[in-house]
């Protein structure tokens, strides 16, 4: 059984996610999106989906796009 890098549970269903940063061993994908999803640069949320990107950062959503540039 291999041991998930976020949680530390046993797993004998864990997977490995490979990125061009490294790698890692989770037992759900929550545990994945928790070690390896980028956050918005406004809000702080999870970016699960697409987000929108602008300006080399990452928004969960156009709302908080638009809410950064404006109070720069």
């Amino acid at each position: 059984m291999a041991r998930c890098d976020v949680c530390g549970a046993e797993y004998a269903h864990a997977f490995t996610v490979q990125t061009d940063r490294g790698s890692g061993v989770f037992d759900s994908f929550e545990c994945a999106i928790h070690a390896l999803a980028p956050r918005c640069t406004h809000c702080g949320c999870t970016v699960i989906g697409h987000g929108v990107g602008r300006d080399g950062q990452v928004y969960c959503c156009a709302h908080c796009a638009g809410l950064q540039e404006q109070a720069a």
